[in-house]
């Protein structure tokens, strides 16, 4: 999902919008169109990751967009090779107006090959005016901003049963050991401890993020994401080390290592919170509860809570983010119609919409908080707004494409073979930093 995500949520409904009221903050978010319908007759066209119930979620949005300036819209599910399919689009002579891109690595990648046009006018002060820094900072490329990161995820987050932890005796822990020694108490009780999505390389990217912010810290986690230190680092190591003891832990792990390589993320989902429960606990993201709630009925915050991701060893608890960040293409044939759709995704809004339907968080400090459904979600995105600049962005979606967001290759298929075999971290690290030499070039 927050990233190469497949099918998650089921329809909700839509926060129903005074469409010609001005958002919060910002003015009429939308100069082109404002109350006029001014856009009438256009079409834009949006690329994204996202299928099944999130599409129909983010096409809410699309059709308040439409409501407000008369502009059509057209979503194209890209999958998750998102770099691949714009860039023959692109060729094609087909380019998109807009692409939610899903990695910071793919946004830098559109911006060296020239295909974005930068934020610029009312569009850049409503997104300087809504977001803090450091979004603005991962949205630019050589200080231009090009990207508006209009949906967030908090990626700290374990997701859990409270029937099943109750059932063992256990509370939700306050470190990464005493997370394992949960796990093994909940074992003894007849129920596996974690259900762990191998299937999808980008979940595995995840947990060793978590780990190696905590246990290394937040400079070397900055130079590791920027490939100024090599994956062989030693902290890279103790990284794997840590994480392999989870892997091969067939007390721990739901099915083994072989049935998790066969699990996706929502499949990962149902064997905690489906009719069947598989497990008690499952590490992703935010997103997890668009899933328990909509797919399998389970109320947030009574029947599925979370615990923030514990801190590893002497660490402090890791805070990592992910997003999708909307960027303009000059090649499409509706670029200026694209740029107000971009204008009217950096307000609170648009947020709103989504919000409400669930399954999501915005970056955006000006949202009313009561848009959000339930207090957990809420609670999460109250944190992850407050944590303003001192959020660390999801390391592999700061990596080049072919290193950290291609399935089948890089880290998600390294990762996938150290789930497999983590018996030596060592030659696990020096595979990753042969792959990041060759996708950094350095």
């Amino acid at each position: 999902m927050m990233r190469r995500r497949t099918t998650l949520l089921t329809g909700c409904t839509a926060l129903v919008l005074a469409l010609g009221a001005t958002a919060c903050g910002s003015g009429d978010p939308v100069s082109a169109g404002g109350g006029d319908k001014a856009l009438s007759g256009q079409t834009v066209t949006v690329a994204g990751v996202w299928s099944g119930s999130e599409q129909k979620n983010f096409q809410k949005v699309l059709d308040a967009f439409t409501e407000k300036t008369g502009a059509k819209t057209q979503f194209v599910s890209t999958g998750d090779n998102v770099s691949t399919v714009v860039g023959s689009k692109i060729e094609g002579g087909n380019a998109p107006d807009v692409v939610m891109v899903p990695q910071v690595g793919v946004l830098k990648q559109f911006a060296e090959k020239g295909w974005l046009k930068p934020l610029e006018g009312k569009v850049k002060s409503t997104i300087g005016t809504n977001f803090a820094e450091v979004w603005q900072n991962y949205g630019s490329v050589d200080g231009t901003l090009y990207g508006l990161y209009f949906k967030a995820a908090h990626k700290s987050t374990v997701w859990y049963s409270p029937e099943a932890f109750e059932q063992a005796g256990v509370t939700p822990p306050k470190t990464y050991d005493a997370m394992l020694k949960n796990g093994r108490t909940i074992s003894d009780s007849g129920l596996a401890a974690f259900s762990v999505a191998g299937q999808d390389g980008w979940t595995l990217t995840d947990w060793f993020e978590n780990v190696y912010l905590s246990q290394a810290g937040p400079e070397k986690y900055d130079a590791l994401a920027a490939h100024e230190i090599k994956w062989t680092d030693p902290t890279v190591v103790e990284a794997l080390t840590t994480l392999g003891k989870l892997f091969k832990d067939k007390q721990l792990v739901a099915g083994g290592q072989k049935e998790a390589l066969n699990t996706d993320f929502p499949g990962s989902v149902e064997k905690v919170f489906g009719p069947k429960a598989e497990a008690a606990m499952v590490y992703e993201g935010d997103f997890v509860a668009g899933v328990a709630k909509d797919q399998f009925g389970r109320t947030i915050g009574t029947d599925a809570d979370f615990f923030p991701f514990p801190p590893v060893g002497d660490g402090k608890a890791p805070v990592v983010s992910g997003g999708d960040a909307a960027v303009v293409l000059k090649d499409g044939k509706n670029s200026d119609a694209g740029m107000a759709l971009v204008e009217y995704l950096a307000t609170p809004e648009a947020a709103a919409v989504w919000a409400e339907a669930g399954g999501f968080l915005s970056p955006n400090k000006e949202l009313d908080l009561s848009s959000y459904g339930d207090d957990v979600t809420r609670a999460t995105a109250e944190s992850l707004v407050g944590a303003g600049d001192s959020v660390r962005f999801d390391m592999s979606d700061q990596a080049p494409a072919a290193f950290g967001g291609t399935k089948g290759v890089g880290e998600w298929k390294i990762l996938q073979d150290f789930l497999r075999d983590p018996a030596d971290p060592a030659k696990t690290a020096a595979a990753l930093e042969d792959a990041a030499a060759k996708a950094y070039g350095n």
